[in-house]
């Protein structure tokens, strides 16, 4: 299927929000995630489906000031 992933389309077969974190090697103790516009808690990401054509945003915090 196709995603949207950080303004990027890709083409993933994760089935879960959990599952495209790991897939994209993002270290999913310290991202944030939202889905076409939500924040998806850590705890749900398992349980998160992925639709088709979602726009997912992955983050990282940033240090600085």
């Amino acid at each position: 299927m196709q995603v949207e992933l950080n303004g990027e389309t890709i083409a993933t077969d994760a089935a879960t929000l959990a599952d495209l974190i790991a897939a994209q090697g993002f270290d999913a103790a310290s991202v944030a995630t939202a889905m076409n516009g939500d924040f998806v808690p850590r705890g749900l990401r398992a349980t998160t489906p992925i639709p088709e054509g979602a726009k997912i945003e992955v983050l990282s915090p940033m240090q600085g000031g």
